[in-house]
């Protein structure tokens, strides 16, 4: 059976069920098209947490038994290695073992350059580097930060539809990128319908992992920066909006500002930190509001968030701010999108006037744009790899 490697985070970003969604999406997808799927992971000892976020040992840690517990969920459990401190101590798979299975396989599907241990790295007939972080990457390399992590790779994809065009300033740093859209698989994500819209919400980080870019003497924000000018939607509309928000404490003027506005936050820890319980949290909710990364947004980059697709998968409206995907997606119904904060307040309005039928063309869209199985599919194409069994 042809054998996939995926590597990204997973174990370094516990109790996130969003971005273990993120990286199952395509684990799960590859599966189902019939290849044998191996994921692999790399931590360092410094990042090995207990639950009150006390450095702690690799097997005690939350992220190791997050690593476990989610991977076993989905029946990867007996094919996959989570690699502390460069190999000093191991979960799962040894790296003799994975050494044979990088030799064996059709590709390394590796998010964000995440696998760097070079005896594997070097070990792959075939490559392929998957950013979806469009800006990010590209402004990092350009400016050559090694976090980018690009070096090595046979073929260079991302979620940034407009990379590489006129209208997008992200440079290509002389590589060729090639566009993929975000997979779901969708029997992993019923349609659950709901009677009434009840509220909006979003699963979000205020700052996120990075701080804002510069290049070229332009600064390019952070979601903080965005959301900020449509903190005032819930005065303007009668709906519920709520974000599951993770929000330092040093924030307090913007948390305080957000519940003065009438927004409800939630711990996205407790409420969505599981696969289940993410699943659970979008499929309870009516729609999502989300505003972008300020990257995504000011560079017109056509970054499309994978959360947005698990909200359209479940048969939920998603109204989001535009980054430049109107030329990509059908606009107008199911997926809304919204540059001015008044535009926003229409969104909610269509959605509320007609909420069923918005309800239903979220999931067409989800099945014809980004079921697994196509995107997947396309991509594979692209690389020139066969779906096993396929004539």
């Amino acid at each position: 059976m042809a054998l996939v490697v995926l590597s990204g985070a997973l174990a370094n970003k516990p109790l996130n069920g969003g971005n273990a969604w993120s990286r199952l999406s395509w684990a799960l997808g590859f599966k189902r098209l019939g290849f044998a799927v191996c994921f692999v992971e790399q931590i360092d000892s410094c990042n090995c947490v207990d639950a009150n976020g006390a450095v702690t040992s690799f097997k005690g840690s939350i992220n190791c038994t997050y690593f476990q517990n989610t991977l076993e969920r989905f029946g990867l459990e007996q094919s996959c290695s989570l690699i502390c401190d460069q190999g000093k101590e191991v979960y799962g798979l040894p790296l003799d073992t994975l050494q044979q299975k990088a030799k064996q396989a059709s590709l390394l599907f590796n998010f964000s350059g995440h696998l760097t241990q070079p005896e594997l790295l070097g070990s792959f007939q075939c490559k392929a580097y998957f950013d979806d972080d469009p800006g990010f990457t590209q402004f990092w390399h350009a400016e050559n930060n090694p976090g980018s992590r690009l070096a090595g790779h046979d073929f260079y994809f991302t979620i940034g539809a407009n990379i590489g065009k006129p209208n997008c300033p992200i440079p290509t740093n002389g590589i060729d990128w090639r566009y993929t859209r975000p997979p779901v698989v969708l029997e992993h994500w019923p349609t659950c319908p709901r009677p009434v819209l009840d509220r909006f919400t979003t699963v979000a980080s205020w700052r996120g992992a990075y701080g804002p870019v510069h290049h070229n003497g332009a600064t390019y924000g952070l979601k903080v920066h965005e959301f900020r000018k449509f903190i005032e939607l819930p005065q303007r509309h009668t709906a519920n909006f709520e974000i599951a928000l993770q929000i330092n404490p040093t924030d307090q003027k913007d948390r305080d500002a957000l519940l003065a506005n009438r927004w409800c936050l939630v711990d996205p820890k407790t409420s969505c930190g599981s696969v289940e319980s993410f699943r659970a949290y979008i499929s309870n909710s009516g729609a999502e509001f989300s505003a972008a990364q300020g990257v995504y947004v000011q560079t017109n980059s056509g970054w499309f968030s994978d959360r947005t697709v698990h909200y359209l998968a479940a048969g939920r409206p998603a109204l989001v701010q535009d980054t430049g995907t109107k030329s990509h997606y059908p606009v107008g119904e199911g997926l809304l999108t919204f540059r001015t904060l008044d535009e926003a307040v229409d969104g909610t309005e269509s959605i509320e006037r007609d909420y069923h039928r918005h309800c239903r063309a979220a999931r067409r869209i989800a099945e014809d744009y980004f079921d697994s199985d196509k995107v997947i599919g396309q991509f594979l194409d692209s690389i020139g790899t066969d779906v096993p069994g396929k004539s």
